[in-house]
């Protein structure tokens, strides 16, 4: 297993060699084997481990056994303990959640603060089966099904192709000592469940189903990357970026055979769980929308608009007093005296500064707010219904600024200015207002 490994080494993961390694080392079967191969590979590493506080003396007895693991073998290490109870319970989240939670975070800090490369865990084979079975048995997409991947960033499982007993056998041959964690032993968890009873059941079935099932899983991954490049360029048809938001359009993604799914690819990573109410939602009314906990999915006519969520805004106010010439927040404004009005637009305005009572106020629009549009003859409307005239969106009229001077809106940022601002022929003092 050590020539094998050297050259799997060498051949997956040569980006490895002369870097500074981290590894995961819980003092059990899988990470000391692990730490054993590294070691004899003669590549720098060091020890980073975890107590959980889980198991009361055993958790210190594992903490000590890789103490004197790490002396006796002059291998540098990096140790902390969690309390992992009440971080699960202020949290909400379940025990293995909450571990994998810190001991996660845990590790990307070592990598930042004692400028190590990589951070490398023990998953193997059988864990791979297992997180398979665990994903199929509660309802998965492909992505489900095609295993942990082997390196992930600044992450690598270099294990994976070797099964447990491969492991058990390589630790037995060369005299590794490992702690047992008797929470192994309790089918209290699902991944323990399908490890003692399901597993046995499928090798009894097959002997050699580890290899079977690994083949299997390749060509899982093989149509996961054919599904993600199709995905793609039905994307660069269908979908527009502008910022933050992405415009989905449903004329377009009707004529799709399978439109369903390449919704799914598209949305799966922004939180969203209600599929069937997404899916519904292209032939919802429009004005229809679907939240997940940071985005918003809108049906705006013949589109689907996906757009953060952020903070409400309604009562915020900014002041703009005389004299200010750029403006940052929470638009980008410039304000500049001129001595003649030139290509006006809805972007860029002229008004009649002696008209304006400072300071100007600039925050989001409320039903009820009315103004005079400019080149109406003075009469006045409901900005509620001049956004339904310009057949906004929901998320365009949300993302309104109205800009005030005392009790008069001056200007409906980037849409319309106010009549009563309006430089005349008499106007002497002209301020040009532009939305950058």
């Amino acid at each position: 297993m050590l020539e094998h490994f050297k050259k799997q080494l060498s051949t997956k993961f040569p980006f490895l060699e002369n870097k500074k390694l981290l590894l995961a080392t819980s003092g059990g079967l899988d990470s000391m084997v692990m730490l054993d191969l590294f070691q004899k590979s003669n590549y720098p590493i060091a020890i980073a481990h975890c107590n959980f506080q889980l198991r009361g003396l055993e958790s210190f007895d594992d903490q000590k056994f890789i103490q004197e693991y790490a002396e006796k073998n002059a291998v540098p290490i990096f140790i902390t303990q969690f309390d992992t109870t009440a971080f699960a319970k202020d949290f909400k989240l379940s025990t293995q959640v909450a571990a994998r939670e810190l001991r996660y975070n845990w590790f990307y800090e070592l990598l930042e603060t004692e400028a190590y490369d990589y951070i490398l865990t023990a998953h193997h084979a059988d864990d791979n089966l297992e997180t398979f079975l665990i994903n199929l048995s509660r309802g998965t997409g492909l992505e489900g099904l095609t295993g942990i991947p082997e390196h992930n960033g600044n992450l690598v499982r270099p294990l994976l192709t070797y099964t447990r007993q491969e492991i058990l056998d390589y630790a037995q041959k060369n005299a590794i000592e490992w702690r047992e964690d008797s929470s192994n032993a309790s089918d209290k968890y699902l991944r323990n469940k399908i490890r003692h009873d399901l597993v046995p059941l499928f090798k009894e079935l097959n002997p050699q189903f580890m290899e079977t099932f690994q083949k299997t899983q390749s060509y899982l991954q093989d149509a996961s990357v054919m599904v993600e490049d199709a995905s793609i360029m039905v994307y660069q048809q269908v979908v527009s970026q502008d910022d933050e938001v992405f415009y989905i359009d449903l004329l377009q993604l009707l004529k799709l055979p399978n439109y369903r799914s390449y919704l799914y690819q598209w949305l799966k990573d922004f939180g969203f769980s209600s599929w069937g109410d997404i899916y519904d939602l292209v032939d919802g009314m429009s004005g229809k929308q679907i939240l997940s906990s940071h985005f918003r999915l809108l049906k705006d006519r013949e589109q689907l608009i996906l757009s953060p969520i952020f903070s409400k805004e309604e009562s915020a106010q900014y002041l703009i007093n005389q004299g200010e010439q750029d403006v940052n927040l929470p638009l980008k404004l410039s304000l500049q005296k001129v001595n003649a009005v030139s290509n006006p637009s809805n972007t860029s305005i002229f008004v009649d500064e002696d008209q304006l009572q400072y300071p100007l106020v600039l925050q989001k629009w409320k039903e009820g707010d009315v103004f005079q549009p400019q080149g109406m003859g003075g009469k006045t409307k409901k900005l509620s219904k001049f956004f339904k005239d310009e057949k906004m969106s929901l998320l365009e009229k949300e993302n309104t600024w109205v800009l005030w001077s005392g009790e008069k809106i001056v200007w409906i940022v980037g849409r319309r200015a106010d009549e009563r601002f309006k430089v005349q022929t008499g106007t002497e003092n002209i301020l040009n207002i532009q939305l950058r």
